[in-house]
């Protein structure tokens, strides 16, 4: 089938879709961009915004992970302020599983772009088309570009609010994370899900395996494995509960509304009596 060719383009949407592409090429991998993409990406978008006539200004609390803080000065500065909070790492592109090279911002006939981080916080251009209209905002907007966010943000926001060049921002409302969207509705969640690392320690005796060994480490962990998944499938069934029915008694809860459980290591040693020893007379 052939595809649907994509529209003529105005000279401003070229110049944003050609800017979006170069930005998709800078290869900030979350683990690798303290090597130098980092301030690639981070210097590639300051002159977009000095370019819009946004004060900014660079903060690099953790060496190669600079955070860049761009301000809309509003109407009545002395108010606390929105931020808008992104975060310009990726996570890994397996090349392999690609039709197309994740970082080369392809773009197919029907305008459609492939690339790492297509959908993730892209709103600038957005941002300069209010600008260019004359739109005036009551309060100061900032916006920040932070590094580790698909990491956990240790080395990013985290080392940030705690900073000066943070709390002389005078935020009031922070918006985080945003996606494209496909019509012009648009879905705003007040609400976060905190993430909780839990780590379950078992120990037991070793012994010979030609004997029933009671009460190993393996035999108590699952235990308490059964358990944990016993929950998580309580928690599933809330999810998924009487999709489409108008008329049950238990009514289909919302990914925010339950607990996601998920097992995702296990490690196993063994001590024998000679490490132990050995241990034992090193200390």
């Amino acid at each position: 089938m052939e595809g649907k060719a994509v529209q003529k383009r105005t000279a401003e949407e070229e110049q944003g879709v050609e800017e979006f592409k170069q930005f998709l090429r800078i290869k900030t991998i979350s683990q690798e961009g303290h090597k130098g993409a980092n301030w690639e990406a981070v210097r590639f978008l300051q002159a977009l915004l000095d370019q819009m006539g946004l004060h900014t200004k660079t903060v690099e609390c953790i060496q190669g992970k600079p955070i860049l803080i761009a301000t809309l000065v509003g109407e009545e500065p002395s108010l606390p302020s929105i931020l808008l909070n992104s975060h310009y790492d990726v996570v890994p592109a397996v090349e392999a599983m690609w039709k197309v090279d994740p970082w080369a911002a392809v773009e197919d006939e029907e305008g459609n772009i492939f690339g790492r981080g297509t959908q993730d916080m892209k709103y600038i251009v957005a941002l300069r088309q209010l600008i260019k209209e004359g739109k005036k905002f009551k309060r100061t907007i900032h916006l920040t570009f932070v590094p580790d966010e698909e990491i956990g943000g240790v080395q990013g926001m985290k080392e940030f609010v705690v900073t000066d060049d943070f709390k002389n921002l005078n935020v009031a409302l922070a918006l985080d994370e945003g996606l494209a969207n496909p019509t012009d509705k648009f879905t705003v969640f007040y609400g976060e899900r905190a993430v909780w690392w839990l780590k379950v320690k078992s120990t037991g005796p070793a012994g010979h395996g030609s004997r029933f060994i009671k009460n190993t480490a393996m035999e108590k962990l699952l235990r308490s494995v059964q358990q944990f998944l016993a929950f998580r499938a309580e928690q599933e069934a809330r999810l998924e509960a009487h999709p489409g029915c108008q008329h049950a008694a238990v009514k289909a809860e919302k990914l925010g509304d339950v607990v996601t459980l998920n097992l995702t290591m296990l490690q196993v040693s063994l001590k024998t009596l000679r490490t132990v020893s050995s241990r034992l007379n090193a200390s």
